[in-house]
């Protein structure tokens, strides 16, 4: 894998410029005027473009990605991922701090299933369906390009994966650790994983362990 075959945080899809979802775009210009150095903008994928594994997360948060312009980038739910993808030779580095720290991903993409901070962190069900259309180029661009497993992390970046490929909820239930065979015979495989926020963390909902066997899972699959 050459350096010209990685992708930093790009914007060929627009992301940066959409104020489609006016009640996000209105909050960011709240944020903005509260924070004038933050990002404070739609957030853009970051990874290998010949990726073969797609993390998919929720949305940014708000002095992390949303301050830093990168996917899960200074705050406390990408400490758990990029140690994680630094132990199985996903990343350069075991620490995301900013956007121009180095960082490099290898093999791996990372995005969210909606690319503007929400207020309170929770989008409302018009606003994920409406960037899902970026999801859905992002997949496409996945599938054809070779990509073969998709980690969605939580339920909500489950069920955008689903609705980007056109595919019923119901036909693939959300469980931590679950792996599902997607349609239609492309070789694609979907990992669940209970997002890796300070909640779940710090309650021990998802330890370190369980992540790491499900990357672990999802490197045999990758190397067999």
């Amino acid at each position: 894998m050459t350096n010209d075959s990685l992708l930093q945080t790009g914007d060929d899809l627009g992301v940066l410029n959409c104020t489609q979802c006016p009640r996000l775009a209105g909050f960011l210009q709240t944020v903005k005027a509260r924070y004038p150095d933050y990002h404070a903008r739609p957030v853009s994928a970051f990874g290998d473009a010949n990726a073969k594994l797609l993390i998919v997360g929720l949305a940014p948060g708000m002095h992390g990605a949303n301050r830093t312009g990168r996917p899960f980038t200074g705050d406390y739910a990408g400490i758990l991922l990029y140690q994680t993808l630094h132990r199985y030779g996903f990343a350069t580095r075991s620490e995301s701090i900013s956007a121009d720290d180095g960082l490099q991903l290898t093999g791996c993409r990372i995005t969210n299933a909606v690319k503007c901070l929400p207020p309170g962190n929770k989008p409302v069900p018009q606003e994920i369906k409406q960037c899902n259309q970026f999801l859905a180029i992002e997949m496409n661009r996945f599938v054809q390009g070779g990509g073969v497993a998709v980690l969605a992390l939580g339920t909500v970046a489950h069920q955008a994966v689903l609705l980007a490929m056109r595919l019923k909820a119901k036909d693939y239930p959300f469980g931590h650790g679950r792996v599902h065979q997607l349609p239609p015979g492309n070789g694609v495989r979907l990992y669940d994983s209970y997002h890796c926020s300070r909640y779940n963390t710090q309650t021990k909902r998802l330890t370190t362990e369980m992540f790491a066997q499900v990357f672990a899972h999802i490197v045999a699959e990758l190397q067999s």
